[in-house]
């Protein structure tokens, strides 16, 4: 009986040797992530796309997104300038008016909130100019919308929630026009052979970024644009 105890307390203490080598390992291992894959390292603009980076825009406070923004401005990847706090049913506070996105331009600028247009100049650079030039062999150089900020309920309907446009937390985007000359519409496009996998792809990238992308196999009302709003965890279709 001795000898068998004599056993199991060895084998026990080499259980708990390995499992501290294990949590050793994995402490150390945690220490040396690259900074994008850990959650609790502030986002840079730099981060690759994926779960993380998404987490991290979830999770920016008002501050951090300012100075992000502020950075984002001085790179060339979106030209946005802070405007007024306003008042009234649809109050908004911290928005920005957002008139391109560096080299890709805008049919009109449009109000965002900070958090909308530090997703949209990523998704912008990260996705949409990479997935254009891969599909369709030509540079992106302008995006057409429907506008962002309304004060409306979801669907105009009148016992309704809060649109995301009633606080300038969503945009609409109807369109894209390539350095070719060719001009893609939503509508269209999305049911064309040779444009229908690069919208389908840009959509499906934006879940990375926005808290849902809404689009054409969504709903009828969805049929013409990309509803990319800061809602929710990544909800697109």
């Amino acid at each position: 009986m001795f000898l068998e105890l004599k056993k199991g307390g060895r084998v026990k203490g080499k259980s708990v040797i390995v499992w501290l080598i294990i949590i050793g390992a994995g402490v150390a291992g945690y220490r040396h992530l690259p900074s994008y894959y850990n959650p609790f390292v502030p986002l840079r603009l730099s981060d690759p796309p994926g779960k993380i980076t998404q987490f991290k825009l979830r999770k920016l406070e008002p501050a951090q997104c300012a100075a992000l923004l502020v950075e984002a401005n001085q790179q060339g990847l979106i030209t946005a300038q802070p405007v007024a706090d306003s008042k009234g049913t649809c109050p908004l506070t911290n928005a920005v008016r957002v008139r391109d996105f560096g080299p890709v331009k805008l049919s009109s600028s449009f109000l965002a909130s900070c958090p909308l247009a530090l997703s949209s100049a990523l998704f912008v650079q990260q996705q949409a100019r990479p997935l254009t030039q891969q599909f369709m062999a030509s540079e992106l150089v302008r995006i057409e919308h429907l506008g962002s900020y309304a004060c409306r309920n979801i669907y105009h309907r009148e016992n309704a929630r809060l649109s995301e446009h009633a606080t300038a937390d969503a945009l609409d985007i109807s369109g894209f026009r390539l350095a070719n000359g060719q001009q893609v519409s939503v509508l269209r496009g999305w049911k064309v052979e040779k444009t229908q996998p690069w919208l389908q792809a840009m959509l499906s990238a934006s879940c990375n970024y926005y808290g849902n992308g809404l689009g054409p196999n969504y709903n009828a009302a969805h049929a013409n644009h990309f509803h990319l709003g800061m809602r929710g965890y990544g909800l697109c279709r």
